[in-house]
């Protein structure tokens, strides 16, 4: 068996409540069920986070990401659906294995709360475009 519990579902030595399968990706029930429906959707091939995920995987994940939430919405009627995905210690990952979080909404009620501060009024029009030219840049040098 691997140290990563997400490998050892996709081999199958630890069982799951498997959704959806192909050749890239695989779609699971999350144990914690936090809300009705809550379901990872992980890549076959072991990646830490979005960071080392390869960007000829990113297209089959999100493929599957829309397909298990189309088959969401059409059989639980949520009236919403977040995607989580949490990237680093510090982000909230605690599984390192890349996945993505689809997290069907009922209410306010149903489960889950995720928190947002606003802090725009921190951010001056200079630093803003500061920001903005110092990440255009880092875009440009990636390619």
């Amino acid at each position: 068996m691997t140290s990563c519990v997400f490998c050892s579902i996709i081999s199958g030595d630890i069982p799951s409540k498997k959704i959806y399968e192909d050749e890239h990706t695989y779609a699971f029930f999350d144990i914690s069920q936090v809300t009705k429906g809550h379901t990872l959707v992980v890549p076959k091939h072991h990646h830490k986070n979005l960071f080392e995920l390869p960007e000829s995987e990113v297209s089959h994940v999100f493929k599957t990401v829309q397909k298990v939430a189309t088959a969401l919405n059409k059989t639980f009627s949520p009236a919403g659906l977040n995607l989580v995905n949490n990237n680093g210690e510090a982000a909230g990952q605690t599984v390192f294995h890349y996945h993505v979080h689809l997290i069907p909404r009922y209410d306010q009620a149903d489960g889950y709360q995720a928190k947002w501060v606003e802090h725009g009024a921190e951010y001056t029009e200079e630093k803003l475009e500061q920001m903005q030219t110092q990440l255009i840049s880092s875009l440009s040098s990636s390619h």
